[in-house]
C-alpha cells in the first residue's frame, strides 16, 4: 500500500511500530531510514520523540550523568517522558536522536533506611560487574507499590559494531521486596543480537527467575543479592552458549553430504608437516610417506 493512501493516524501508528522495533543501537539510524520514506520532519520529530522513550526504557539505554551511570527504564520513568537518577537527584528528559538531555530539574528522595540498603546493594552490584562485563553498567532503584517498599536492580551491556555489520545487549533486572527476614527475589535475563551481513538474523533470548534470600541485616542482604545475581547469570549464559554451540552443530551437519564426528581438536598442520618427509614424484603422480603410507596424488 501506498504511504499517501494510509490516514494520518495510521501513518503514526505504522512509524511508532516501526521504531519501536529497531534493535538495540539501531534506532537513530531506523529514523533516518523512514525520513528518507516518509519526507514530513514535522510528523517524524514527533513520531521519533515518542518512540525514542519506549526504546529507551526498552532497551535500558545507558547515559552518565556527574559521572555515574544512568539506565533509563520503566522503573525510573517518572511521567511526561521524564526520567529520574537517584544518584544525581535529578529528573530530565532524554532526546534519544540528539543523545541529549532537557530541561533537567532538582528532584529530592526521602533519605531512610531504605536509601541506605539502597546504596549498599548498588556497591555490591558494582563490584560484580566490574568483574564481569567489559563496559558494564548498573543502577538499583527504589519503588514504593501500595505501602510496600521494593528495590530493583538493573544491569546493561552492549557492543555496537555496525562497522561490522552486527550490534549485542546483555540487560537483566531483579526486583525484591524489602522484609525483615525472607524475601523472594524475581529476575530477568534479555540478551539480544543482531547480525545483518548479507543475512538478516535477529537472536533474542530470555529467561525468567524465582529465588529466595535470607535477610541478617544490611550487608549481608547485598552480598547475598550479587551473588545470586552472578550465580543465575553465570549459569544463563552457558546455557546460552550450549545452546547456540548444539544449532552451529546442527547446521553443521546439514551442509555436510554425510554424518562425520566433529571433535573440536586443534590440529597442528605445521607440526605434522615437519615430522612427515614427503617424497614427490611429479611423472607417476604419486606422494610416498615415510612412514611407508601411499597415497594417490592428483596433479
Amino acid at each position: 500500500m501506498s504511504l499517501k493512501v494510509l490516514s494520518k493516524k495510521d501513518k503514526e501508528r505504522m512509524i511508532r511500530r516501526l521504531l519501536i522495533q529497531a534493535p538495540p543501537g539501531e534506532f537513530v539510524n531506523a529514523f533516518d531510514d523512514l525520513c528518507l520514506l516518509i519526507r514530513d520532519e514535522k510528523l517524524m520529530q514527533l513520531q521519533g520523540e515518542c518512540a525514542g522513550h519506549q526504546h529507551c526504557q526498552k532497551y535500558s539505554v545507558p547515559l552518565c550523568i556527574d559521572g555515574n551511570p544512568v539506565l533509563l527504564s520503566h522503573h525510573n520513568e517518572v511521567g511526561n517522558y521524564r526520567f529520574f537518577d537517584y544518584q544525581s537527584k535529578l529528573s530530565f528528559k532524554f532526546d534519544l536522536l540528539q543523545n541529549q538531555l532537557k530541561d533537567i530539574q532538582s528532584h529530592g528522595i526521602i533519605q531512610n533506611e531504605t536509601e541506605y540498603l539502597r546504596t549498599v546493594v548498588l556497591c555490591a552490584l558494582k563490584l560484580y560487574v566490574s568483574d564481569h562485563f567489559p563496559n558494564g553498567n548498573c543502577n538499583v532503584l527504589r519503588k514504593t507499590v501500595k505501602k510496600k517498599e521494593f528495590l530493583i536492580a538493573c544491569i546493561e551491556d552492549h557492543n555496537y559494531q555496525s562497522g561490522d555489520y552486527w550490534n549485542g545487549l546483555w540487560k537483566s533486572t531483579w526486583i525484591f521486596q524489602i522484609n525483615p527476614f525472607l524475601t523472594q527475589v524475581t529476575g530477568r535475563i534479555f540478551v539480544q543480537a543482531h547480525y545483518f551481513r548479507c543475512v538478516n538474523l535477529h537472536v533474542e533470548i530470555s529467561k525468567d527467575l524465582k529465588e529466595s534470600l535470607e535477610v541478617v541485616n544490611q550487608a549481608q542482604l547485598a552480598l547475598s543479592f550479587a551473588r545470586l545475581v552472578e550465580e543465575q547469570e553465570n549459569k544463563f549464559q552457558v546455557a546460552v552458549l550450549e545452546e547456540l554451540q548444539e544449532l552451529s552443530n546442527e547446521a553443521l551437519r546439514k551442509i555436510l553430504r554425510r554424518d562425520l564426528p566433529v571433535t573440536r581438536t586443534h590440529i597442528d598442520w605445521q607440526r605434522i608437516l615437519s615430522d612427515l618427509n614427503l617424497v614427490m614424484y611429479p611423472k607417476l603422480g604419486y606422494v610416498i610417506y615415510s612412514r611407508s603410507v601411499l597415497c594417490n596424488w592428483i596433479i
